[in-house]
């Protein structure tokens, strides 16, 4: 008998260690012979520790498992889900950058090639870097860590710029409130990572690659020095990549979790020693980036579906999705709801039928209140605006940002000036204090919503001006986009700072 239990940080945070064990030990005292392999995360976090016993070919889903469950499972007794890809909330995504997470063992590279791993790969080895680069230009990819920016244009650049050393750097610093997508697919499926940045070093010309990994996930960074260590050990990395004589080589560099190295250039000065602050543009990293030298920074979702796009077709991946959103997206669905965890659906879904139908409303029972899209910098919608098409074009003319597909739900319960508060405060202590705008702006933020909501309705119009110059002066996001929880909180929920709608407008 073979049964999974989830290796995930989540489903370990629920119990899954600890039930991973009780099995081991329940089938030596009862002479069972009983495999178990620890996968990753399916994504259905209200689920885990989600077991599943592989019978005649399908795998049975049992969950929330205890340790008290395991002898009903082991002897056929215990109640199942049913088959895992039957679940409503699995059964509805499209599954392709997440296809094999949650399926396979994490650090069994021969279970990799087996579900189509390395095949995209072989293909990349095989062609012309410009067709590479041609390739990705053409599936539309974007890059999946905040900024949408096309994923084919910053290869272009990397490859057409001449230099004797270049660089593949794996943004994996995910900080976002309500993201963990990155997190996932490391630990649950590290070689698509690896096989995405092999890919994307073979198109630009760059022999070496590192991972910037945040301290707060040990056990992302143990898997990817496993498979690191297991690829190098296969041929997968090094000196004649898979016998082709192409060379690239990866390492992981841990940081110390500051929010703003999230940041692509504050990124780079960590990696170089320095301290984390964001570097004007330009020179932009893909001319002067790691060490001064040519260098792709791509998030991980973005290098994880690269495998997807080289086995499967450029115009395959590019049929999913809305208008210039090619593909698929990770939604993570966390904060006050009933079904948080992942759900990898293509372009174009609406944000009510994530929240409502996908994601089951509140856990509490309450109305929805605001779901903030974007992380700690996203903007509040409101279920009147719950039509918007999940599509970066969509979201910003609606006043909002994709950002990493975190999407958090509050009912009706929540202070949204408090949450608005919450928001300057942060950004005051994660600003790199590099600008004005921000370092400055952020404090004077929370000064200034303290004032509205102690009655002095006159510092509205003072609020806004203050998130204005942040918006236009701040050197990076972290300061430019604060303003849009605070501002779209101030405009849907005056009530919640002690004003009228007309004195907020």
């Amino acid at each position: 008998m073979k049964i999974y239990v989830p290796l995930d940080s989540a489903a370990k945070a629920l119990g899954a260690d600890e039930v991973a064990e009780a099995i081991r030990a329940a089938a030596r005292s009862c002479d069972m012979d009983v495999q178990v392999v620890r996968n990753g995360s399916r994504g259905m976090v209200w689920l885990e520790p989600l077991v599943e016993v592989e019978r005649d070919g399908v795998r049975l889903a049992y969950g929330p498992v205890s340790v008290a469950d395991v002898p009903a499972i082991l002897d056929g007794s215990a109640e199942t889900l049913g088959p895992v890809e039957d679940i409503p909330f699995f059964a509805r995504q499209t599954r392709l950058t997440f296809a094999r997470c949650g399926v396979i063992d994490p650090l069994d590279l021969d279970d990799y090639a087996a579900h189509g791993g390395l095949a995209g790969l072989r293909r990349a080895l095989d062609a012309d870097p410009a067709a590479i680069v041609q390739d990705v230009t053409d599936s539309g990819l974007r890059g999946r860590g905040g900024a949408g920016f096309p994923t084919g244009i910053k290869w272009k650049t990397v490859h057409d710029t001449p230099a004797a050393q270049k660089y593949i750097v794996c943004n994996a610093d995910e900080g976002d409130s309500g993201t963990f997508a990155d997190r996932m697919i490391m630990e649950g499926d590290p070689f698509s990572l690896i096989e995405g940045m092999a890919i994307a070093g073979r198109a630009v010309g760059a022999t070496r690659g590192y991972v910037y990994l945040r301290s707060e996930y040990p056990v992302a960074i143990a898997v990817m020095n496993a498979a690191i260590d297991t690829a190098r050990d296969a041929g997968l990395l090094g000196d004649d990549v898979l016998g082709s004589g192409v060379a690239f080589d990866m390492e992981i560099r841990v940081g110390a979790g500051a929010y703003v190295c999230g940041e692509e250039t504050s990124l780079l000065n960590s990696m170089e020693g320095k301290r984390g602050v964001v570097r004007p543009k330009p020179p932009l990293p893909a001319i002067e980036g790691f060490m001064g030298r040519p260098t792709v920074v791509n998030n991980v979702l973005s290098l994880a579906t690269v495998p997807v796009i080289f086995e499967r077709g450029a115009a395959h991946y590019a049929d999913f999705g809305l208008g210039r959103s090619k593909g698929t997206i990770p939604v993570q669905i966390a904060g006050n709801v009933k079904h948080g965890g992942l759900f990898e659906t293509a372009f174009g879904m609406a944000l009510g039928e994530l929240v409502n139908d996908i994601a089951g409303g509140t856990a509490t029972g309450r109305p929805v209140k605001a779901v903030q899209v974007g992380g700690p910098l996203g903007a509040y919608f409101v279920p009147d605006e719950f039509d918007t098409p999940f599509g970066y074009e969509e979201f910003d003319g609606a006043g909002g940002l994709i950002g990493h597909a975190g999407v958090v739900v509050f009912d009706d319960s929540t202070d949204m000036a408090q949450m608005a508060r919450l928001a300057m405060e942060f950004c005051a202590v994660e600003s790199c204090g590099k600008c004005t705008p921000c370092r400055i702006g952020a404090v004077r933020g929370v000064e200034t919503i303290d004032r509205i909501v102690a009655g002095d309705a006159a510092a509205a119009g003072l609020l806004s001006d203050l998130c204005e110059t942040m918006t236009d002066g701040s050197l990076c996001a972290l300061g430019g986009f604060t303003p849009y929880p605070v501002m779209s909180a101030l405009r849907h929920f005056p009530d919640d700072f002690g004003l009228h709608r007309e004195a907020a407008e």
